[in-house]
């Protein structure tokens, strides 16, 4: 089966509650993942212990987090499953998504796309907490995924995302103390352009802690469901 959830942070005290994983499972977690978060040693201990995980993970980049090609970890570019993915050859059960690629789970056709903007990011920089210049997609990402739209005539069955498209971001989620007019939301614009063009069946999105529905987007944080539930036809 192939499921999807929300952030992990480094925490995956939710996958072990459930007891009927098995090697054919994937999982799939839309961001945040905290995998590659420390760039040390620290990391590869976690990896470690997931190695161990019966599924594989399948991991979309977030903000809290680098990315594969921005790490010292020696990944690979493979193909994966219609699409480019990293792997490390130690830890074949963690996979990275690419932006901008086009995956085929269980026939349906997944478009990926992670990053977003830090609303933390002053507060890491002056607390010296770590923070990452490449979080959002680049205009490289960017175009490359418009590439890839273009060759299946801007179709797709699934968004897999970490932020959302601006008319959907949740307000209710926003943290009081931060100033909304110093948060950058250029990425959540651009996915707007893409959402009103696209033709999609469902949109799956992580980064704002929360779990709900409207219209075709899913929200998820900590619920773990099949991809492709509550799909609209």
């Amino acid at each position: 089966m192939i499921y999807i959830t929300g952030d992990t942070h480094g925490s995956f005290g939710k996958f072990y509650i459930r007891d009927h994983w098995t090697k054919d499972d994937i999982v799939i977690i839309l961001g945040d993942v905290g995998i590659n978060y420390f760039g040390d040693e620290r990391d590869r201990n976690l990896k470690i212990k997931l190695s161990k995980l019966p599924m594989t993970l399948f991991c979309i980049h977030g903000n809290h987090e680098m990315r594969p090609f921005s790490t010292k970890c020696p990944y690979e570019l493979i193909d994966y499953r219609g699409g480019k993915a990293y792997i490390e050859k130690e830890f074949p059960n963690l996979i990275f998504a690419k932006d901008g690629e086009i995956y085929d789970f269980d026939g349906k056709s997944c478009m990926v796309m992670g990053g977003a903007y830090s609303v933390d990011k002053y507060y890491r920089l002056e607390n010296n907490k770590r923070w990452y210049k490449d979080e959002q997609p680049s205009e490289t990402i960017k175009k490359r995924c418009q590439r890839h739209l273009n060759k299946v005539g801007w179709k797709v069955d699934i968004v897999l995302s970490h932020t959302c498209p601006i008319r959907y971001m949740p307000k209710e989620m926003f943290i009081p103390m931060i100033d909304q007019s110093t948060v950058d939301n250029s990425t959540e614009i651009w996915l707007g352009e893409l959402e009103f063009t696209l033709n999609y069946k469902k949109w799956y999105c992580g980064h704002y802690h929360t779990d709900k529905s409207i219209d075709k987007m899913r929200f998820m944080f900590m619920d773990i469901i099949k991809l492709g539930e509550y799909i609209w036809e």
